[in-house]
């Protein structure tokens, strides 16, 4: 969310932000409804003064027996102005925050500016592609080979977009949020949580998802939406409330399943487990003051390729351009995997510095010690990593020409010493 204060002061800088972003210029539209706004407030409260001071002339008037017909009626008149005022006031004010809302934020000076994901800056690579002496195949086609994996099944029970793992597949879906999890939380800082998977309609607004995305979301018959990611209940935990500065950093990680329509994906990625209805995810949050955001950004694109370095799989972290960053970011990086079935690198996880956009949605704020001011919080969020593209990666890069799948060394634990996924007999 925008604060109309601000741009009151800079309409100028606010319209090239908007500009950025491929949008037309908006500061002329929003003053005119804030002017409008203030206009019906300021006589408003001129009108209900006046009522206030002939309220008390016509109690003068009858304590000493007066005629005050007149007065009478010019206060009822008054008061049908005054409801008009609060009518107009309040229209318009619903407009104004209605537009607000409606507005990505404005871009950090270092997103590189482009007009989709073709510009985004390739800021560094890790790893190297394995080579094979036969020709990889797919995910798909290795898991639908070890009779584990069901597109056809999945169909028959809730349509496209949807899969069914079974045995060892399943079992390394679970093993490799597992292995995050431990990551995160035993070197890097996040608390584990467990959230709610269905939100109500104020919570998906603050972290930007509504108005603007609902076609994106599932929504139940009670009004509540389903989780498209944890960012969503993470995010909202510092909600309508004040933080003390000395706790922060704040860092959440929590595995959950995610929800997505993907209303403007058709024709995309229609095989396989890349784009689908539900998948599951291990996410991190940061809440931060100003000054640490920066840093956490780093800090977080790290944490999430630490896990990438520790199964094998080469990536490439990408700086995001101004025509594919998302609704709430301020910055953001993509690490892409390599994946050799598709030969090309795919996004596994994004890291999102949301600055205080989010915070002023949900009125989430922090106080520095021994001080009564307070001010906003920052917000980030990013994949720790989307748990099926890390499946994905797994198959795709650990893959035998024999058609079986090496399971990386540091799952193994998580998967009762397993070294090896054969064909299901």
């Amino acid at each position: 969310m925008h604060d109309i204060a601000w741009i009151r002061d800079h309409p100028e800088a606010f319209d090239v932000a908007c500009a950025k972003r491929g949008l037309e210029a908006m500061s002329s539209r929003l003053l005119d409804l804030d002017k409008s706004v203030r206009g019906f407030k300021t006589t408003s409260q001129e009108l209900q003064q006046r009522r206030n001071e002939l309220s008390k002339a016509i109690g003068q008037a009858k304590s000493k027996g007066e005629d005050a017909a007149e007065t009478i009626a010019e206060v009822g008149t008054i008061k049908e102005q005054i409801t008009a005022l609060e009518e107009g006031e309040s229209a318009a004010s619903t407009e104004l925050n209605d537009l607000l809302a409606g507005i990505p934020n404005m871009v950090d000076d270092l997103v590189p500016e482009g007009a989709d994901e073709d510009d985004n800056v390739e800021d560094r690579r890790w790893g190297e592609a394995p080579s094979f002496d036969f020709e990889p195949k797919d995910h798909a086609d290795i898991g639908t080979g070890l009779g584990l994996m069901d597109f056809d099944l999945a169909a028959e029970l809730s349509g496209a977009r949807f899969v069914v793992l079974t045995g060892a597949l399943a079992r390394m879906e679970k093993a490799l949020a597992l292995f995050m999890l431990d990551i995160h939380t035993q070197e890097f800082g996040y608390t584990e949580v467990s959230s709610p998977l269905l939100v109500r309609p104020e919570v998906a607004y603050s972290t930007g998802n509504l108005p603007k995305f609902a076609e994106d979301l599932f929504q139940t018959t009670d009004g509540r939406y389903l989780i498209p990611t944890a960012e969503m209940t993470l995010t909202n935990f510092v909600r309508e409330s004040i933080t003390e500065e000395e706790t922060l950093p704040r860092r959440l990680t929590a595995f959950t399943p995610c929800f997505r329509s993907e209303a403007g994906s058709a024709g995309r990625d229609t095989k396989g487990m890349i784009r689908q209805h539900q998948f599951w995810k291990v996410e991190l949050v940061s809440i931060t003051t100003p000054e640490q955001s920066a840093d956490e950004h780093q800090h977080m694109t790290r944490c999430a390729e630490t896990i990438l370095q520790r199964l094998g799989l080469a990536y490439r972290v990408m700086v995001l351009a101004t025509g594919d960053i998302g609704f709430s970011a301020q910055r953001t990086y993509d690490l892409e995997v390599w994946l050799p079935g598709q030969g090309l690198y795919r996004e596994i996880s994004s890291c999102s510095n949301c600055g205080d956009f989010q915070a002023r949605r949900m009125r989430a704020r922090c106080r520095p010690k021994g001080e009564k001011k307070t001010r906003f919080v920052h917000t980030l969020n990013g994949s720790g990593l989307a748990v099926g593209r890390a499946l994905v990666a797994v198959l795709e890069n650990y893959q035998n020409a024999d058609g079986s799948v090496t399971v990386p060394e540091v799952l193994r634990p998580y998967m009762n010493g397993l070294e090896r996924i054969e064909a299901k007999n």
